[in-house]
């Protein structure tokens, strides 16, 4: 997710003038809630890296940490500010309190894996932090898989760019990655819909079986 009037020849002249602050506060500010376009900054860093403009390691040191610092914080704003402000939209959306706190509930019970996982899809990344703070989760646990989602997503995201940049046009790149993001978005929305569908499917025949 990001502001599609941010044009990818302007990010990029962002990240070749500013460099691995770019990267950084991109990130950053993407994981603390905000729809910028940071995995895009990450990729034209690995991209720029690959043509000898900026520096490999640092472009990924630059990315893990604007992550695990964004999510921290987006973490701890949601913990402490998060549920309030979520029961006053519901009441504002007239959502029963009760579907929300089981909202909560869902969510807590698979928040490691939407943490690390939610790196990869544009939406969750924003939102991972943010979410896994509402639903209390323990903050150790939260750091743990919060700080190995940044570093395999860095990972991938700077490593396939910096090769991937010398065999296609920064274009192709970004509209690949973007592909693999909806393809990602697709399957975790199957993971969570489904087992949803089955739950209630079982609730309705138990319901409508007659009494022996």
């Amino acid at each position: 997710m990001s502001l599609e009037f941010v044009s990818l020849e302007k990010i990029e002249e962002i990240a070749q003038q500013y460099g691995y602050w770019a990267v950084f506060v991109g990130i950053l500010l993407e994981n603390l809630g905000i729809p910028l376009p940071g995995e895009t900054v990450t990729l034209i860093g690995g991209f720029l890296a690959g043509s000898g403009q900026l520096n490999y390691w640092f472009v990924l040191g630059s990315a893990i940490l604007g992550a695990v610092i964004g999510g921290t914080c987006g973490y701890w704003i949601g913990r402490f500010a998060g549920w309030p402000f979520l029961l006053k939209l519901s009441r504002l959306l007239r959502i029963p309190e009760h579907r929300v706190e089981e909202s909560k509930t869902k969510f807590s019970e698979n928040a490691a894996k939407a943490v690390f996982f939610g790196r990869f899809i544009a939406l969750l990344r924003v939102l991972a932090g943010l979410l896994a703070g509402i639903a209390e989760m323990p903050f150790g646990k939260f750091f743990l898989y919060n700080l190995a989602g940044a570093v395999v997503w860095a990972s991938v995201m700077v490593t396939l760019s910096f090769f991937l940049g010398q065999f296609v046009s920064l274009e192709e790149l970004v509209g690949l990655a973007g592909q693999f993001t909806i393809v990602a978005l697709l399957i975790v929305v199957t993971w969570i819909v489904v087992p949803l569908w089955l739950e209630s499917r079982q609730v309705k025949q138990s319901v409508a079986k007659p009494e022996e």
